[in-house]
C-alpha cells in the first residue's frame, strides 16, 4: 500500500511527472497517459481505459505494462483509474491545463469517489477534496481557495475570513481567494469541497493528506 503516480493525456512535462514521483514512486497511466509515460522512459505498471486515446501505443514496447481495458463510455478514464487504484494517496498529473471539460470532469470525480484520497497537481494550483478534518501547516500569506461541489458547510482556523456559519453552494457562495494566516484546519460536513493551494505547497499537502485519519466512506 504506497502512494501512486496517475498519469493523463492532459497537459503535463516531465517535471510534472518527476514531482509526483518524489512522493509516489509507481506509476499507473491512464489511457493516453501511457504514451507520456513511454515517452519520458518510463514504464508504468498498469494502463487503464477504454483505450480510445492510446493508438500511438501499438508497436511500441510497453515493458512489464498491463492494460485494464473498460470499454464503457460512460465515465473519463480518470474515474475508471481512481476506481480501481486501492492506494492510500494517488497523486495525479497531467489532468489539468488541457480541455476544460476534461478537467471539471476530474473534480466531479473526486467528489463521486470521496472515500479514494487524491491529489491533483495542475501547473499552478493543488487540487484535493477536503477530507473531514485537515490540518495544512501553511505560512501566512498563502493562497487557500474553496470551491463547493455540492451544497456543504464548515469550520477553519487559521483563515483570514472564517467559513464556520456559511453555507456553501456552486451556484451561491464559494470560497475563493482566501489567504491564510498561518497553520490552517478545516472541517467540513460533507464531501463536497474542493481545496485548491499553489502548487508550491505539494510536500506539506501530501503529508498531511497522509496524516489525516478516516476519510470520507460511501
Amino acid at each position: 500500500m504506497e502512494p501512486i503516480t496517475l498519469v493523463g493525456a492532459g497537459r503535463l512535462d516531465l517535471g510534472d511527472i518527476a514531482l509526483a514521483r518524489g512522493h509516489a514512486r509507481r506509476v499507473v497511466a491512464a489511457d493516453g497517459g501511457g504514451i507520456a509515460c513511454l515517452d519520458a522512459g518510463i514504464e508504468p505498471e498498469l494502463i487503464i481505459g477504454d483505450m480510445d486515446s492510446s493508438a500511438g501505443l501499438e508497436g511500441r514496447d510497453t515493458g512489464a505494462a498491463r492494460i485494464l481495458r473498460i470499454d464503457e463510455q460512460d465515465s473519463t478514464d480518470f474515474d475508471k483509474a481512481l476506481r480501481h487504484i486501492r492506494s492510500p494517496l494517488v497523486i495525479g498529473v497531467g489532468f489539468s491545463g488541457a480541455r476544460i471539460d476534461h478537467e471539471l470532469a476530474c473534480y466531479n470525480a473526486l467528489v463521486r469517489h470521496a472515500e479514494r484520497r487524491c491529489l491533483l497537481i495542475g501547473g499552478e494550483d493543488l487540487v484535493f477534496l477536503a477530507p473531514p478534518h485537515i490540518t495544512l501547516p501553511l505560512a501566512a500569506g498563502t493562497r487557500v481557495s474553496l470551491f463547493p461541489m455540492g451544497e456543504v458547510q464548515g469550520r477553519s482556523d487559521g483563515l483570514r475570513w472564517p467559513i464556520e456559519g456559511l453555507r456553501f453552494a456552486p451556484d451561491g457562495r464559494i470560497g475563493t481567494s482566501n489567504v491564510a494566516d498561518g497553520p490552517v484546519v478545516l472541517e467540513m460536513t460533507a464531501a463536497k469541497m474542493l481545496v485548491m493551494v499553489p502548487r508550491a505547497c505539494l510536500d506539506l499537502v501530501v503529508a498531511a493528506l497522509l496524516e489525516t485519519e478516516a476519510g470520507w466512506t460511501r
